[in-house]
């Protein structure tokens, strides 16, 4: 476990549709002490949120149950959040994989990636964008492993902190919004740059709890 005075409490939100050991290992390492749960009370009531990359748009949304804006008003009172792979993509509005509305934090839609080859699996390159963003601290070069079939497409550029390309295409590898961030690869299945990633995330929470 990283070094810190104290573990930071981050709840990793429950879908119902993965197992979610990995990244509960991969933050525990960062320092962090995690609550893996199906309540958005209790997701809610921590210091940080992070929504993983397991399932489907549409089991998501299901998961929500009618608590979209009640998770957007957190994230507006800035309740930091992490959203990884399809967690990225329910920080949105919605997407072409499935009916129903996302979060809706992050204005844009999220549609299938325009590839011979979908889904998109395996090792692909984070291209610079604005890696100087903290949640990219000591990663100034970063390949990142991805399994996904749809991407998101932010209403404004100024959202977008890296990309990266699949064949022809290039989409948003990673998106910030106040204190809430998107990476659409896994960190968790990235080695050391993943687990320095998700330690990066839990060091701006500390020290978003002394501001």
């Amino acid at each position: 476990m990283s070094e810190r005075s104290r573990p930071i409490d981050v709840a990793l939100f429950d879908y119902g549709a993965g197992n979610l050991h990995s990244l509960a290992k991969g933050l525990e390492a960062g320092g962090a002490r995690v609550t893996v749960t199906t309540r958005w009370d209790e997701a809610l009531a921590r210091e940080a949120l992070v929504l993983p990359g397991v399932g489907s748009f549409g089991a998501a949304v299901g998961a929500l149950a009618g608590e979209e804006a009640r998770v957007r008003d957190a994230l507006e009172e800035g309740l930091p959040c992490l959203g990884i792979c399809l967690g990225m993509q329910l920080l949105f509005d919605t997407s072409e994989e499935s009916e129903g509305e996302g979060i809706g934090f992050i204005p844009g839609q999220v549609r299938r990636i325009r590839a011979r080859t979908v889904p998109q699996m395996g090792w692909n390159d984070v291209e610079a964008g604005e890696m100087d963003d903290p949640l990219f601290r000591g990663l100034p070069q970063m390949t990142a492993y991805y399994a996904n079939s749809f991407v998101c497409e932010p209403t404004d550029a100024a959202y977008t902190l890296a990309t990266s390309t699949y064949g022809h295409d290039r989409f948003a590898a990673a998106v910030r919004r106040g204190r809430c961030w998107g990476v659409q690869f896994h960190p968790e299945k990235s080695s050391a740059p993943g687990l320095r990633l998700l330690e990066n995330f839990l060091d701006e929470v500390e020290g978003m709890a002394h501001e």
